[in-house]
């Protein structure tokens, strides 16, 4: 399984690095918001992206100890979005010799 999700992360940033290339060369991102703003349908998107990011951010704050590392992702995560947590992932699959759920999404228990 860690291997299908490394592969699925792979996935994730190799598209996303393909339409983000894709729509540069379109266009510049600071001249889309002029005709993008009106549209109900992009507002929409875009809280459901973000929505979706903080949502991912709960997981990310619940594993990290420390808040330099939480207050870190959650910039990484609000300014690269897809690309911060397909990178938060593969940063913690990289961590698991012996995969299991647990390890993935569970905090580690500090020996006492």
């Amino acid at each position: 399984m860690k291997w299908v999700l490394i592969a699925f992360c792979c996935v994730v940033l190799a598209c996303m690095t393909w339409i983000t290339v894709v729509a540069s060369l379109d266009r510049s991102v600071l001249e889309g918001g002029r005709g993008l703003w009106p549209d109900p349908w992009f507002i929409a998107t875009l809280m459901d992206a973000y929505f979706g990011f903080l949502t991912f951010y709960l997981w990310v704050a619940y594993k990290e100890t420390s808040w330099l590392a939480r207050g870190g992702w959650l910039v990484a995560i609000l300014l690269l979005g897809n690309f911060a947590m397909s990178g938060y992932l593969l940063w913690q699959l990289s961590k698991i010799n012996d995969f299991s759920w647990e390890a993935l999404l569970l905090r580690r228990q500090m020996a006492a």
